[in-house]
């Protein structure tokens, strides 16, 4: 049950901080406006209407100061790092590539503007099982912030947590370690130990401890985590559904299944409303469920759960994505518990032929 656990949980959905550059006011206040409006909604976790204010305001940039401005790069980016968060990944990448495109022709390759959005397209590729072009991304987004920022600005942090949580993933738990913990230090040191980004980075460090079986490190972090995004952001934010699921994790995993099922129940729930039935972060906590549901022997409700997280990732992340592969060798592991070893072996070696394109 542990290792099976673990496997979805190394690819656990975390919230990306997004940041940009500092606003030019030459499309004008409407565009200034409407730009901030939808940050705001994005930061509420309201993608839909956060589309519809951040296109307008792409619409506004476009016609006052032409295509190439860097207000046009700033909206492009806005409405990407929206797209991105409601699960829209074909939709955002496009305008991150073209929002890189005008900020490095207009203000140059090194401009903290351009590793901002080289930041955030890294982000989209990692979150699409694309390793080795999200880390390339990161590190250069780190390399021109650090030495246009200095070592201690958030946004830096921004990076280097990205970079942290592309290793974790990847199971290198001693490269991504130092940069959590100089994001979480850079982070606290700015914003103070209260502020949302300190959730995030402390949510991302606990997961890695858990990840690595360290439950007693994990959980303080997850519940501290959980606290400041609740005070801040609500109790039906998506991003308190992340961290409710990360902490039902760090109780699956050492079997205490009473106190799992209603984090992952309540993060389901969160997540559905917020996000949508067919979003990735769905997918996550119906998965984790099911492995709960697996383990406990209700193999029917079980193989519902994911059957139904197996299409949504093939939806939004494609056939071929790592976890594609994860959840069809956990449904393979259920198969084989209820003796279909026929179709389990079906399944295993579809997941192996994803596995091998993946290296």
């Amino acid at each position: 049950m542990r290792n099976v656990v673990r496997r979805i949980g190394i690819v656990a959905v975390v919230w990306f901080l997004s940041a940009h550059g500092a606003l030019a006011q030459g499309a004008g206040v409407e565009w200034d406006a409407l730009n901030q409006e939808a940050w705001e909604l994005h930061r509420a976790g309201n993608y839909e209407r956060a589309a519809v204010v951040a296109r307008k305001a792409l619409q506004v940039a476009n016609e006052n100061v032409g295509p190439n401005h860097p207000d046009v790069a700033t909206s492009l980016n806005t409405l990407a790092e929206v797209y991105r968060a409601a699960g829209q990944y074909l939709q955002a990448e496009p305008l991150y590539k073209r929002a890189l495109e005008i900020f490095e022709g207009s203000r140059g390759r090194d401009h903290p503007d351009v590793g901002v959005v080289l930041s955030n397209l890294a982000g989209l590729y990692y979150t699409q099982g694309q390793y080795s072009p999200a880390e390339a991304l990161y590190r250069r987004a780190i390399e021109i912030k650090e030495r246009s920022l200095g070592a201690d600005d958030p946004a830096l942090a921004t990076s280097l947590d990205g970079l942290a949580e592309l290793y974790r993933v990847q199971g290198q738990f001693a490269r991504a370690e130092p940069l959590y913990k100089r994001s979480l230090a850079i982070y606290e040191a700015a914003l103070g130990p209260d502020h949302l980004y300190v959730a995030i980075c402390l949510n991302n460090l606990g997961e890695l401890y858990r990840q690595q079986n360290k439950y007693a490190q994990a959980e303080p972090f997850l519940k501290r985590s959980l606290a400041i995004k609740e005070r801040i952001l609500g109790g039906e934010h998506p991003s308190v559904g992340t961290s409710l699921n990360n902490l039902a994790l760090v109780y699956h995993s050492q079997g205490q299944r009473a106190l799992a099922e209603p984090l992952y129940k309540r993060a389901l729930a969160i997540r559905e409303k917020a996000l949508g039935l067919d979003h990735p972060d769905v997918a996550q906590t119906l998965s984790n469920l099911a492995a709960l549901y697996r383990a406990e022997g209700q193999y029917v409700l079980a193989e519902k759960l994911y059957r139904r997280s197996l299409a949504i990732w093939e939806k939004s992340l494609g056939r071929e994505h790592p976890l594609v592969a994860a959840n069809l060798e956990n449904l393979a592991a259920l198969y084989r518990a209820a003796g279909r070893n026929e179709e389990a072996k079906q399944l295993q070696e579809r997941a192996t032929r994803i596995r091998s394109i993946q290296r």
